[in-house]
């Protein structure tokens, strides 16, 4: 199987001392979110109260930081739960957790200002709230290893920890884009649904807890797919590689991997099972094939009638599919279920430039729709340090400038030797090479292009640019 050279830029990695955990083994429960009211996701932001503490990034997201009281609270193992309340969403979408690294002493934040890790990812069910039999989904991540990252003082001197719950919903009736018909009393409506979190932490003496803590963000929901070069290494191929320059030894080394597919009912990608294969260092470590497995055991969390769940027959009481593995042998998730977080051991790593890389090479998104949301981290010990890297060397960093061009493009590469230079088309198409920060696009036709840049140091970053 082809292993791919492309690289991207090196994520921010955290080497450092741990705090001492605390040590009372009386159990700490924080709620972090309790019943935060989520709004339409394709609407404008609304002006409606937030949780006391918390920040509205968006209708479908809310922050809010740890304090240092409560970051000592937590002991060395952890439980997240999240727990969804139905109002008029009729939809089943994606939702997820993160931890973002905020500058110290930030009140507030741009959501593509920061670094963040994605803790948990889920599926909201099809719920409707005049359902009385049940009335909330819960979401439950066991979450251990990252409670050095919480008594991190390295880390925890320098940033702010922010945990973020996402929910997305719409309400929409029939050609409104929603699933189901509209939900009685939701008429003019855009509340969609309800979200709470909670951390249930505490200390296991039977754990041995590492006097040191090591993370890299690598991956935040990186959209994967193979009829853009945004979206891929190489056009035509579902792949991509992240490198990881490690300045000492890191012990115990994990990746931890969310993934899971999305697209339309046309190009059938997010009904299709694809094989998955995950190396690190050139070595495959992984293969696994999303879904499979029979949603029965949470279809009592879908109060609305739909077609996932159900064998729609144009009756108004279809009946549920077989509780069979074969009979959802289809499909790649579950409304009202998590997302895996898939955990890969590596055991310990030497000092030096480390590859991680994905591929699912059977898949195809017809018609350029579709993809697959990828996040990943690593985490360890055994280093005493703390390093980050900051965006000296990233594609939010090099500028390729003006943007839109006329006639010639300058990149900035902030000192970085370049290597060379190729604009690409929508086609496919490479329509300029070189190997100069000078890009002349004065003789091509006006549109979006691709430009890739890969410097001394063989990182590389991929820029859009349109010629106008």
């Amino acid at each position: 199987m082809k292993k791919t050279l492309l690289i991207l830029s090196l994520c921010a990695s955290f080497f450092t001392p741990v705090k001492s955990i605390a040590q009372d083994d009386t159990p700490y429960t924080l709620t972090v979110f309790n019943q935060a009211v989520y709004y339409g996701m394709y609407e404008a932001t609304v002006n409606e109260p937030v949780p006391e503490g918390a920040i509205r990034l968006s209708n479908s997201s809310y922050s809010k930081m740890l304090t240092q009281d409560q970051l000592d609270s937590f002991g060395n193992t952890l439980t997240m739960t999240v727990t969804l309340n139905p109002l008029c969403d009729n939809y089943d979408r994606i939702g997820n957790i993160n931890l973002a690294f905020v500058p110290k002493n930030t009140t507030s934040y741009n959501y593509d200002d920061v670094r963040r890790i994605e803790l948990g990812r889920f599926i909201t069910p099809f719920m409707d709230k005049n359902e009385t039999s049940v009335t909330e989904v819960p979401y439950v991540y066991d979450l251990d290893h990252l409670t050095n990252v919480f008594h991190n003082t390295a880390i925890t001197s320098q940033y702010d920890l922010w945990v973020e719950l996402e929910v997305y919903g719409y309400q929409g009736g029939p050609g409104q884009g929603g699933a189901a018909v509209e939900i009685p009393g939701c008429a003019g409506r855009n509340d969609v649904y309800m979200g709470s979190l909670t951390f249930e932490s505490a200390t296991d003496s039977s754990i041995e807890t590492p006097e040191t803590s090591f993370i890299a963000p690598m991956s935040y929901k990186y959209e994967l797919k193979n009829y853009t070069l945004e979206g891929t290494d190489v056009l035509g191929e579902t792949t991509k590689t992240i490198t990881l320059n490690l300045e000492s030894a890191v012990q115990n080394a994990q990746l931890h991997l969310i993934t899971s597919n999305h697209g339309s009912n046309t190009n059938g990608e997010e009904y299709v099972r694809r094989n998955h294969f995950v190396y690190f260092d050139e070595e495959l470590k992984l293969q696994y094939k999303p879904g499979g497995i029979s949603c029965i055991p949470f279809i009592d969390y879908n109060t609305q009638i739909n077609c996932i769940y159900y064998l729609c027959n144009g009756t108004s009481n279809p009946p549920p599919r077989p509780d069979t593995n074969s009979a959802w042998s289809w499909n790649n998730w579950c409304p009202g279920d998590k997302i895996p977080n898939r955990v890969i051991d590596l055991g310990n790593l030497e000092a030096g430039e480390h590859s991680f890389n994905i591929q699912v090479p059977d898949a195809q998104f017809a018609g350029g729709q579709g993809y697959f949301p990828m996040s990943v981290y690593m985490t360890g010990d055994g280093y005493n340090g703390f390093i980050l890297n900051h965006k000296s060397f990233t594609e939010q960093a090099v500028s390729i400038y003006p943007n839109p061009v006329n006639d010639v493009a300058h990149i900035e590469a902030y000192g970085l030797g370049i290597k060379t230079v190729n604009v690409v088309n929508t086609l496919g198409q490479t329509v300029f090479t070189g190997n100069t920060d000078v890009i002349n696009m004065s003789q091509l036709q006006n549109g979006i292009y691709i430009v890739k840049v890969q410097f001394d140091n063989n990182q590389t970053i991929i820029k859009k640019v349109i010629k106008k």
